[in-house]
Order: C-alpha cells, then structure tokens, then sequence
C-alpha cells in the first residue's frame, strides 16, 4: 500500500532540504577575487635572496592562485601580501641552529562589500616551517638555502600558511 501524498512530499521536501543545506556547507569557504603580492626593496637582506627578487612576487600569486583556483568569485575577498623580509642564510648556519633564512610579509584579507569582513596579520614561514615542503629524502644539511628546490619550498610553505588563515 503505498503512502499518502503529504508523507510522500513531505519526504521529497526533507531530501533536498538536506540536499541543499549540504550545498551551502560546502561553499561556505571563503572566496577570493584578487592577490596582490608586493615586496618591499628593503627587504633583501642578502645577495642569495636578490636572486630571487625578479620573481617572487609572481611566484606567491601563482603558488596563492594555484591554491584558490577553484574559490574564485568577483564578489569575494582580496588578498594582498606585502612582503617585508625575504633572507636566505647559508648551510653552515643552518646546521648551527643561528638559522635566519626566513620570508616575512603583511597579510590582509579585504571585502570590498563588507568591512567588518578583513583580517590582516605578520606572516613568518622560516626553515621549520618549510622543511614539509622540500622533495622527499632531501636533507636540510646539505642543501644550499639559496638553492631553487628551497626557495620554491619557501613559497609554498608562505602560500599554504595564507590559505590556512584564509580557512579558519
């Protein structure tokens, strides 16, 4: 025998209900229309890190754009990175702990719709932070902190701690 038709509407209503309530949930990460990443000239500290200047700027968008490609929206938050200290020491330090390789910038999250809706904080991502980053079986005390596998392992490191923040 089958059911009545308000049982039968009622169950159709509750299934997308919780279909759409689900929808919701999942697009509650935040969005993001625009990155902007600038460094200061100041900020290099050291020849090793000058090698690097050309392109950092564009290397965080792409490590931040890579990371938030699918959490585009024009009507969604702006991220600007205005990095203030960008060093890169050598091995010797590092295995000596007097490690100062590290990549410093101001991070603000804007919305131009709504501003209460910002957050704006230092971000440091230094050796500790970075070693998840390096290819795996690469051994910190023998790789060159001016080397590209550690200064790509920087950006990223920088770039994952900005979409963590970004998540919370």
């Amino acid at each position: 025998m089958s059911r009545p038709l308000p049982v039968r509407l009622l169950t159709v209503a509750t299934l997308i209900g919780v279909a759409l309530s689900t929808a919701a949930l999942a697009s509650d990460d935040r969005k993001v229309s625009a990155i902007d990443v600038q460094i200061d000239l100041a900020a290099l500290s050291n020849a090793a890190a000058a090698r690097h200047y050309a392109t950092i700027e564009a290397d965080l968008e792409n490590a931040l754009t890579s990371r938030l490609v699918d959490r585009t929206d024009k009507d969604g938050l702006k991220i600007t990175v205005d990095l203030s200290e960008f060093e890169l020491s050598n091995s010797w330090k590092e295995a000596m702990n007097l490690a100062d390789t590290r990549l410093v910038g101001t991070v603000s999250f804007t919305d131009a719709k709504n501003n209460s809706n910002f957050d704006n904080w230092q971000q440091t991502v230094d050796v500790n932070a970075t070693a998840r980053f390096l290819p795996e079986g690469t051994e910190l005390a023998k790789l060159k902190p001016d080397s590209d596998v550690y200064y790509k392992a920087m950006i990223a490191s920088f770039a994952d701690a900005v979409v963590q923040r970004l998540d919370q």
